[in-house]
């Protein structure tokens, strides 16, 4: 669970406590509360409909073939456009240790493209993998990784000779609809907790085990944003790796760290879309031609995300748009709806309260993020277009 919970949002929580203003700790805070309480829930749903494999059979059972259809499209999204933000993540880690360096392949990609079409083809081979706990192998790495990032941030801080920068408001109340999806993206790995509890030898703990999960990954996003944020103030860049001074060898290890953490986690992203295309492949289908299948589909999806990553290469708008978007319904307000839905009846008047204020909250937040992210992401497209017409 960690695991699927550490990712970009480590990266982006300086970023966003900048924009927000030291007060906007509060809001990430309260947001991990939240997400730990609805992973809990999605447990509850799991222990009252056995038949229940996964978070689309989930929406299933409780809204019928409409909820599955806009459950499925929202994790797909969720998928596709988080994918995106990785390799737009890729792209700007790369770009920056191979700076001064010049490959005169193609006129039509830039070195920096060449060098991410180059690693998105080394992991390309990972979404073939159809074994889970080889799949599980390569998300440590990815947990790995992030210590490492963590590490170097913290040693940069103590020994780094950075001079801390306070010029950091207490609120800035316009931004907090932006940074809230870059918040709630930090949380989200509700689409695989299904698949989790299923393979838990005793799924009862599972509970236990999101409480661990969610407060340890907390404690880390809270100290990397107060880090970040205290030592580069509105210098700070939408993923702290890019901020780190460049002569030092802790900023190289962690470039390093946060470039293969993508390599890492796109089998880990692909696989509920994996498992899910295998499920409506006939029967009849032998299981090898089921995995050239999955395989080639996947690979010409990670194409299209490369495509894409290298088109639209704002880190922060996307991933502020995807938690926003997407990430917001599907870790706050789908899981509170199927609780209530399902648990229909049976619940006391402040569980039923705080289920519906949740859903409100979620709501709020996810339309208001989506539409300043989104005007975000439009200006900066606006302005690359209009220097590049210059």
């Amino acid at each position: 669970m960690i695991g699927m919970l550490i990712g970009l949002g480590q990266l982006s929580t300086p970023y966003a406590l900048e924009n927000g203003g030291w007060a906007s700790i509060f809001l990430l805070l309260v947001l991990g509360l939240i997400c730990t309480y609805t992973s809990h829930l999605l447990g509850k749903c799991l222990h009252m409909s056995p038949k229940s494999l996964s978070y689309v059979d989930i929406g299933h059972h409780a809204f019928g073939s409409k909820g599955k259809l806009l459950v499925s499209t929202f994790i797909y999204l969720e998928i596709f456009m988080a994918l995106v933000s990785y390799t737009i993540s890729l792209h700007d880690n790369l770009a920056t240790v191979f700076t001064g360096t010049y490959i005169p392949a193609t006129g039509v990609m830039s070195t920096s493209q060449l060098l991410t079409l180059v690693a998105v083809l080394v992991a390309l081979p990972s979404l073939w993998i159809r074994n889970l706990s080889s799949i599980s192998f390569l998300s440590s790495g990815g947990i790995l990784m992030s210590g490492v990032i963590f590490s170097c941030v913290v040693f940069t801080a103590a020994f780094g000779g950075v001079t801390p920068d306070n010029n950091i408001p207490m609120i800035r109340a316009r931004s907090i609809p932006s940074i809230s999806g870059l918040y709630v993206f930090s949380y989200g790995g509700h689409i695989v907790f299904p698949d989790l509890y299923k393979s838990m030898k005793d799924p009862s703990k599972f509970t236990k085990v999101s409480i661990v999960s969610f407060a340890a990954v907390t404690g880390l996003y809270t100290s990397m944003a107060f880090l970040g944020a205290k030592m580069f103030g509105p210098g700070v860049s939408s993923q702290i790796t890019l901020s780190l001074p460049p002569h030092l060898i802790f900023t190289r290890v962690a470039l390093w760290a946060t470039v293969i953490t993508p390599m890492t986690k796109y089998a880990l992203e692909f696989a509920p879309f994996a498992i899910q295309l295998e499920r409506i492949l006939p029967s009849w289908m032998a299981p090898q031609t089921k995995t050239i299948v999955r395989g080639t589909v996947g690979s010409v999806l990670l194409l299209v995300i490369l495509t894409l990553a290298l088109s639209v290469p704002y880190f922060e708008h996307v991933l502020g748009l995807t938690g926003s978007l997407v990430s917001t319904s599907i870790c706050v307000v789908f899981p509170c709806a199927f609780y209530l839905k399902i648990s229909r009846g049976e619940l006391g008047r402040t569980v039923l309260v705080l289920n519906w204020a949740l859903i409100g909250v979620g709501c709020v937040l996810g339309a208001s993020g989506t539409i300043s992210s989104s005007k975000l992401l439009i200006n900066s497209l606006r302005r690359a277009h209009h220097l590049h017409s210059s």
